[in-house]
């Protein structure tokens, strides 16, 4: 396993005043408009006094406390994960089970997972402290684009991949639209291999998709996150997005698809 870290980015320094709220929203606090709410609220101190103007520019130096709480303010930083199976999508676990946050022992900010991946599902993971930038990469409305590879019991027909792009009806709704492709089959141990890209991420949902067509998913790897992916990383594998790569996810995730 690698991580590359850059020293210059473990350092926290905000030269450049930044928005209040824009601060709140990068230390995980709260969404921007919840931040502003906050503010409004009278629930935010800076250096000891409430601050309810939305205007307000703070710096690094600044002493900033959220309902009584202060905020811990650390360099963004942006990671990209290729998660083993048998891992937990979390910063920590209660069991005590392995967690994604585990593979970056050498990092000192505190960084969680944008989005999960099941525990028995591999493949590319993102994860940061930008608490702003991971809300919204997880908003369903950006529809941002996951691909994910499963093997699955049976050879499913044309048809049966046509209803998994039209949309299946599962108990909470029917999914949005999706692409299938089926890659490789092997009539002997009747499996197949199929490519299935969806932007939602409801609780299992590839598995679920596969089970309500009669083909129960045996392995399961998600290969992409929009323009990202796994090229030339093992299993538990990980690299630091580089800025460009930052730009484009921000700019996905401010416009949409229609951002590149």
């Amino acid at each position: 396993m690698f991580v590359k870290v850059e020293k210059s980015k473990i350092i926290l320094e905000v030269k450049d005043m930044e928005r209040l709220q824009k601060v709140i929203a990068h230390a995980g606090v709260a969404s921007r408009r919840k931040a502003e709410e906050l503010i409004k609220e009278g629930k935010v101190k800076v250096n000891g006094k409430v601050v309810t103007e939305l205007g307000v520019k703070v710096t690094g130096s600044d002493q900033i406390e959220v309902n009584g709480l202060k905020v811990e303010r650390e360099e963004p930083v942006y990671f990209l994960l290729y998660k083993p199976r048998g891992v937990i999508s979390a910063a920590q676990d209660d069991k005590g089970r392995k967690v994604v946050t585990d593979f970056f022992k050498e990092v000192p900010q505190r960084i969680y997972p944008i989005g999960r991946l099941d525990y028995d599902t591999s493949g590319l993971l993102l994860l940061t402290n930008d608490g702003e930038f991971a809300n919204k990469l997880m908003h369903p409305k950006y529809e941002i684009d996951k691909t994910y590879v499963a093997k699955v019991k049976g050879i499913p027909p044309k048809e049966l991949l046509r209803k998994l792009e039209r949309g299946i009806r599962l108990e909470e709704g029917k999914t949005a639209p999706a692409k299938a492709k089926l890659l490789s089959l092997d009539k002997k141990k009747q499996t197949s291999i199929i490519q299935l890209t969806i932007h939602e991420g409801r609780n299992r949902q590839v598995r679920r998709m596969f089970e309500a067509i009669g083909h129960e998913v045996i392995k399961l790897k998600r290969e992409e996150y929009a323009f990202l992916n796994l090229r030339g990383l093992h299993t538990g594998d990980a690299r630091e997005l580089t800025p460009h790569e930052v730009k484009r996810l921000r700019a996905l995730a401010d416009h949409g698809k229609n951002a590149f």
